[in-house]
């Protein structure tokens, strides 16, 4: 009888142990698993932190995608802007059928003197509308020459401050109304203007009709 009582009891105890296992077997296995959740969780979080995994970009909107602007630089303070440059006037002395010896620019229009003007000391009486008609023939520089001695060529101030060129101590001076290279319509007008030969002094070939030639 006591024998048959120690079997049970083993029996019993056999079977308690078993089914306690079972439960923390149970139990372990469902830590584990939120174990094993969260560390993933967290994992994914320490990489986002760190630029490992990001999330796909939304589409740039329009005001998004636009370059944008950047500002003019500024020129650097106290800096002059260059200064545009001046005239440079060409004169070329040559012989040209029915006149003879001439000066002409560089675009080829016959250059004139004036005998109201004075050479000695130069100064030009051509303002205003004279002017106008008679445009001097201005120079910021030096001019090219072909044809004309250096030694006669220089520069006068104008009353409005331009550096006007003179031959021999004489203006120089184009004609508006010469509409093509070569032309000379302004020889003789009103016995005072006359084209300019190399020397400084009149050409008084070719002249008008009615024009008397000055004496020299």
């Amino acid at each position: 009888m006591i024998r048959r009582n120690r079997i049970a009891i083993a029996v019993a105890g056999g079977m308690a142990a078993v089914l306690a296992l079972v439960v923390w077997t149970s139990n372990a296995t469902g830590l584990q698993g939120r174990t094993v959740a969260q560390t993933e969780q967290v994992g994914a979080a320490a990489q986002g932190d760190y630029g490992d995994v990001q999330e796909p970009l939304a589409p740039p909107t329009s005001e998004e995608a636009a370059p944008v602007e950047q500002p003019a630089a500024d020129a650097p303070e106290g800096q002059a802007a260059p200064a545009p440059s001046g005239p440079q006037v060409t004169l070329v002395g040559k012989s040209v059928p029915k006149m003879g010896e001439v000066v002409q620019d560089g675009d080829g229009r016959t250059l004139y003197r004036f005998d109201k003007d004075t050479p000695d000391p130069a100064k030009s009486n051509c303002e205003g509308q004279c002017a106008v008609t008679w445009p001097p023939v201005l120079s910021d520089g030096k001019p090219q020459l072909q044809g004309v001695d250096p030694a006669l060529v220089s520069t006068v101030k104008r009353a409005d401050g331009t550096e006007q060129v003179t031959l021999d101590g004489w203006p120089l001076y184009t004609y508006a109304k010469d509409e093509a290279p070569g032309q000379w319509k302004g020889q003789g007008v009103g016995s005072t203007w006359f084209v300019v030969r190399p020397d400084g002094k009149r050409n008084v070939e070719c002249l008008p009709p009615g024009v008397t030639p000055p004496a020299a």
